[in-house]
């Protein structure tokens, strides 16, 4: 079987193996199975069944991470999306009054042009129109949202009077766990530790026991049913009701955030060729089928997870790793327990704070910083571009609107500067794309 697993994967010639590949499917795992319990509770703002939510997510889950590993060979997992699930519950069905059924319907019809356009290939060549200073800034402005986002689950930043954060309770029990888990996790790396992410999680959990910060709630449980939201959606509905505003968003999200999440982890792990990332399409359609079959189990849309870059982060290189994390994902409907006590939520002074999962998040953040020494910070139209996507990703907690600003500060200096020609087409298109959402919206 190894034989057969490492010539299909090529795990030789990714210099890596069975085990790594292991382990690195299930630090990913760990670090994106929060999901798991915060999607249920955000689609049921909208009044979709919390159990049913639930096994939508861990399937829709699997089968799209499982597609990626086997299609693309990337170890790149999927998930439904933060960020568009409050999209989904928040503003389409609460604010603009329609049902989660009809919601599920644009989700579904987005997911569909995204399966098309896939089949034509049109993303291997959007992801080598973008330029090289860009691509190194994705990486970095990811970096910076996944530690921003490790922080606050953490609580070291807080929201602040009259700022944007500032630095919580460092003597709290949970803030300390987390500084706990950053130092024992970079510890165990300095000391090359084999799987010191991992260790760092599971060295986490334990000692959240006895703190009364993490929970324990059993071994295994019954999953919930998948009915009350399997074939719920109202695909007649949405073209009825005419959201044509509401499927181009949700088309542009996922675009833009699968976009800048593969390349924001192809870029550490060394699966960018030339500036560009081979098997684009393929892994584009695995995001794509994952939406739509999302959207039929009744979920919001699904897409690539930046969590990824743990996983990476600790070795894993192929598809190999996403056969475990899909594996986890399935296991996880008969032991939610577990996986609650890993990805759980602590309540502290008002603030709803993920302990165990914050600490690799802070580390993958560090890793993805390197990506800033390739940029060309000479070239004022290269590294200004740049800055903006690097800085405006944390600060919006939107890996889309970082992409938006550089693809359009791109353009404009390249043409005032008289270096138009440098630029792909495809650049200018979005960027006008981008400002004519922002006069839109």
């Amino acid at each position: 079987m190894k034989d057969l697993l490492d010539r299909f994967f090529k795990l030789e010639e990714n210099k890596t193996s069975f085990r790594t590949e292991m382990v690195g499917g299930i630090t990913t795992f760990m670090t994106m199975s929060y999901i798991i319990f915060v999607q249920p509770a955000i689609l049921s703002i909208a009044g979709m069944d919390r159990g049913a939510v639930m096994v939508a997510t861990c399937i829709s889950a699997a089968l799209a991470t499982l597609l990626m590993g086997l299609l693309a060979k990337y170890p790149i997992a999927l998930a439904p999306a933060m960020g568009h699930n409050i999209f989904f519950a928040v503003i389409v069905c609460g604010t603009m009054g329609y049902s989660w059924q009809v919601a599920l319907g644009a989700v579904f019809i987005s997911g569909t042009i995204f399966i098309i356009l896939s089949i034509f290939r049109v993303w291997g060549v959007l992801v080598a129109s973008v330029p090289d200073s860009l691509k190194h800034a994705i990486a970095v402005g990811i970096g910076l949202l996944i530690a921003l986002i490790g922080l606050e689950y953490g609580g070291i930043v807080v929201d602040a009077p009259d700022v944007l954060v500032g630095l919580g309770d460092l003597t709290s029990r949970p803030v300390v766990l987390v500084l706990f888990g950053v130092v024992l996790t970079a510890v165990l790396m300095a000391l090359r530790v084999k799987g010191a992410i991992l260790l760092g999680i599971l060295g986490t959990a334990i000692l959240g026991i006895p703190l009364g910060i993490v929970e324990y709630h059993g071994i295994t449980a019954a999953p919930p049913s998948l009915l009350p939201a399997l074939f719920k959606l109202d695909i007649l509905g949405a073209f009825k009701t005419g959201l044509i505003t509401v499927v181009f968003v949700f088309f542009f999200l996922d675009l833009f955030d699968t976009i800048g999440t593969l390349i924001g982890v192809s870029g550490p792990a060394g699966f960018l060729k030339e500036g560009k990332l081979p098997r684009a399409n393929k892994a584009m359609l695995s995001d794509a089928v994952g939406t739509v079959s999302g959207a039929l189990l009744g979920t919001s849309t699904v897409t690539s997870y930046i969590e990824s870059a743990t996983g990476i982060a600790h070795g894993a290189r192929t598809g190999l790793a996403n056969v475990f994390t899909s594996l986890l994902f399935l296991v996880a409907l008969f032991f939610s327990p577990l996986v609650e006590m890993i990805g759980g939520e602590y309540i502290y002074n008002g603030l709803t704070l993920r302990p165990v999962v914050a600490p690799p998040l802070i580390i993958v953040g560090y890793l993805m910083m390197k990506c800033v020494t390739w940029i060309k910070w000479e070239d004022l139209t290269e590294a200004i571009p740049a800055f903006l996507t690097i800085i405006i990703m944390p600060l919006t907690l939107s890996i889309t609107e970082g992409i938006a600003f550089g693809f359009i500060s791109y353009s404009l200096l390249k043409l005032v500067s008289g270096k138009g020609k440098q630029v792909h087409w495809l650049i200018y298109l979005f960027s006008a794309l981008f400002i004519l959402r922002y006069i839109i919206k």
